[in-house]
Order: structure tokens, then C-alpha cells, then sequence
């Protein structure tokens, strides 16, 4: 199986509303591997790797987000595989 990667920078109301622990749990559960992190700016970042339908899956739930989230803005940018196993939250940038 192939490897591709994708960068979502995550714009609204989702700091404070469980968006990481989210975000890792439904990544998870599609078979992906990378990180998600809050930003100093209010957003969140993720680095998402693995096949391409589930990483379409994961940006169009990221769209919704968990329930308190209000998502403003998705932006979907290339990404580079940084060899990730597993899904993890990572610190504050």
C-alpha cells in the first residue's frame, strides 16, 4: 500500500472542545498515522499519512469536528510522510 500524506490547518472554535483527542480518535480508527496539535494562533494543525480514501474521509470529518466545535475554515495542504506510526497529539507550536 502506498503512503501519502495531508496537512489540515483547522480554523473556528476548536481549542477548549476537544478537537485533538477527536481528531486522534477518528485518524485511529481509519487506519491513519501522523499528529494533530493546537497552534499559538488558535487553530489546530494535523499532519495526517496512509491511503488516500481515508485521508478524504478524515478532511471531510474534519469539516464537522466534535460536538462544541465550530469550524470555520479547513485548508488542505500537501504534506510530506515524516515516517509517523500511530496518531498522537503533540504539543502547543
Amino acid at each position: 500500500m502506498s503512503r501519502e500524506a495531508m496537512r489540515l490547518i483547522i480554523e473556528g472554535r476548536v481549542q477548549g472542545v476537544g478537537y485533538r483527542w477527536w481528531t486522534v480518535r477518528e485518524a485511529a480508527a481509519l487506519g491513519l498515522d501522523g499528529w494533530v496539535r493546537n497552534r499559538r494562533d488558535g487553530k489546530v494543525e494535523l499532519l495526517a499519512v496512509g491511503e488516500k480514501g481515508a485521508l478524504q474521509r478524515l478532511a471531510e470529518l474534519c469539516h464537522e469536528g466534535p460536538p462544541g466545535a465550530r469550524v470555520l475554515r479547513v485548508d488542505r495542504l500537501a504534506g510530506e510522510d515524516d515516517g509517523s506510526q500511530g496518531f498522537e497529539e503533540r504539543a502547543t507550536v
